[in-house]
Formats: C-alpha cells, structure tokens, sequence
C-alpha cells in the first residue's frame, strides 16, 4: 500500500478546507485505514472541528517545523473507534512561516520532516492556510495529491484557477519529482436554491476540463455541518443518516484506490 499525502489548499478563507479535511479523513478511517491530519493553518480550525483543546506549542505543527524537531510527534486520537490522529496547530506558526523564508531548504522542511521521521499512517492530510505563502509551499512539496475546495462564486472560481497554475509552477520552481498530482476540485457550501450557484455548477465542469482537473460531486451547505463541530465531531458520527454525509463518496473511493496501488 502506498502512503499518501494530500495538501487542501485554498487562496481563499471559508471555503470549506476544514470541513472537507475532517470528513475524507473520517471516512477514509471508516474505510479501515490510518489517517493523519496536521493542522497548518495559524488559525487552528481543526481544534474546533475535532473538539480540542489548545496545546502548548512543543506539542503543536510549530515543534514539528523547528529546527529542534527530532521526530518527536505529539499527535492526539480523536473520535472514539476512529483511526484518526491530528498534530494540533497554533498561533506561533504565521512567525515559524516567516522563520522558513530564510532557513535553508525552508520550503522543504515538512517533506524533510516526513521522510526522516516518517509517520505510520496510509493517509496524512493537510489542512493549508488560505495564503499561498512558505506553509502552504511546505505542504505542496511534502505532497503527493492537492484537492482544491471551490466556493460557488466568480471570484472564488477565478481564483481556484489561479491556485491550480500556482502549484504547477511552485512545483516546477522547487524540481518536485514526482509533482504532485491535483486529484480535483470539490464544489463547497452548494445551496441549490441560489440560482448563482446552481450557475456556477453548471459552469466548473467546463472550467475544470479547460485546467485538465478533475471535478467532484458537489458538498452541500448545511448547518449541521456547523452543529457537528460545535460538538468536535463530523457529521457521519453526529447525524449519520443525513444526506449530506454521502457528499464524500467519490473523493473517498478515489483516495483509497490511491493507497491501495502498487
């Protein structure tokens, strides 16, 4: 079985990376495999999906990018019977980014983390900032697949474009081999009764062939997205026969066919 890592990147805020990041790693775990997600955004987003409480920064993503890291993870189970393990985030690392910006080899010091000191799980997900700034060049060298979530909105669609040319030529600026692959796009927050977005549909699949990407099913909007993580669970173990939970199944078949290659 092969290890992947998947970066889900954005250039902009509150488009659902954090909610697609929780939901493929707990379907993925439900599927019987090991899921790792590391927390890189400042803003610790996963704390309140996963029902954490903040960490002392030795025991944070900032440990791990340091220079004093050993192979020393502090990653915490979350979700009773779930095979799912986060290394927590803090506010300390927009000033680690600016650290690595002039450390040597800074934009490889995840990936340098990962083939050191390497994690057990088949699947290590990355929850990116919405920059593309040094943390978000760390997980895209350290990547083997990047999914890009997509608000139904002209300029986040624009910008999603922007996003996919950024990765190929960062990939191709740091001599990526092999580069990662854009497994696709995920159309988020879709609310069918906005004509604006049921237009935006209708336009990606166009969009996303025109790039050579692939497009994925369409995650709905849904307020008990919101209640779950109020709770710090996911919406499969919160109300698991709402419809929305089958909104993954795709990228979920998808991801575990990656693993499961020779």
């Amino acid at each position: 079985m092969k290890q992947i890592v998947l970066s889900i990147l954005s250039n902009a805020g509150g488009v659902g990376k954090t909610t697609l990041a929780v939901h493929v790693a707990y379907s993925i775990a439900s599927a019987g495999f090991k899921v790792a997600l590391i927390d890189l955004d400042p803003q610790r987003s996963l704390d309140v999906f996963c029902g954490l409480p903040p960490r002392e920064v030795e025991r944070t993503t900032v440990h791990v990018l340091s220079k004093s890291f050993k192979g020393d993870w502090s990653n915490v189970p979350v979700w009773s019977e779930s095979k799912v393990e986060v290394c927590q985030g803090h506010p300390l690392l927009a000033e680690m980014a600016n650290e690595l910006v002039i450390r040597k080899r800074g934009e490889y010091t995840l990936a340098d983390r990962f083939k050191s000191y390497p994690l057990e799980q088949n699947l290590i997900i990355l929850d990116c900032p919405a920059t593309l700034g040094m943390l978000n060049t760390n997980a895209l060298a350290a990547s083997t697949h990047v999914l890009v979530p997509v608000q139904l909105e002209m300029k986040a669609i624009s910008g999603a474009a922007e996003l996919i040319e950024w990765c190929i030529n960062t990939s191709d600026e740091l001599q990526l081999d092999p580069k990662p692959t854009i497994l696709g796009f995920v159309p988020s927050m879709y609310d069918e009764k906005v004509a604006m977005h049921r237009q935006y549909l209708e336009q990606l699949p166009e969009i996303a062939s025109q790039l050579g990407v692939k497009l994925y099913p369409r995650v709905r909007n849904s307020n008990e997205f919101k209640n779950a993580s109020a709770y710090g669970q996911t919406l499969h173990s919160y109300r698991p026969k709402h419809p929305a939970t089958k909104d993954f199944k795709e990228i979920t078949e998808d991801i575990v066919a990656l693993i499961k290659e020779k």
